[in-house]
């Protein structure tokens, strides 16, 4: 199982990790820091909820757990895992088209709402992973 034990971690490669989809209660860690930003998760079984800067970043229902997360101005990559399939609701550009490819198939363009909000189901099981790549 890949769960993040301490629910929020900097990576070498300058990404993030966050989200343990085991645990019965709510858990969250406020005033991560990581290149200046500061992060606060909140997770659990039934979601999983990242900010930067007081501001949306991500939010699965149910909870998962995300590996490897990079954002940039061009869209966000990341890896999976949960125990069942998962709603991802993702911060981005508003109103912007962008690609999303998982596990290495484009399965279409999506467009941004106003509020730059994008949200995408993946299909997940318990000790398997999955690759979200979404790029403008």
């Amino acid at each position: 199982m890949a769960v993040v034990q301490e629910l929020i971690r900097k990576e070498a490669d300058g990404s993030i990790s966050f989200g343990n989809y085991e645990l019965a209660k709510k858990t969250k860690v406020s005033d991560f820091e990581v290149n200046g930003d500061i992060y606060k998760v909140k997770t659990f079984a039934e979601i999983t909820k990242l900010e930067r800067n007081e501001l949306f970043v991500y939010e699965s229902v149910p909870g998962t757990a995300v590996t490897g997360l990079i954002a940039d101005t061009n869209g966000v990559s990341f890896t999976v895992e949960g125990d069942k399939d998962a709603q991802i609701t993702l911060e981005l550009e508003p109103e912007s088209e962008y690609a999303v490819v998982i596990n290495g198939e484009n399965t279409g363009k999506m467009t941004t709402n106003l509020g730059g909000k994008l949200t995408i189901g993946v299909e997940l099981e318990e000790g398997r992973k999955v690759q979200v790549k979404i790029e403008r």
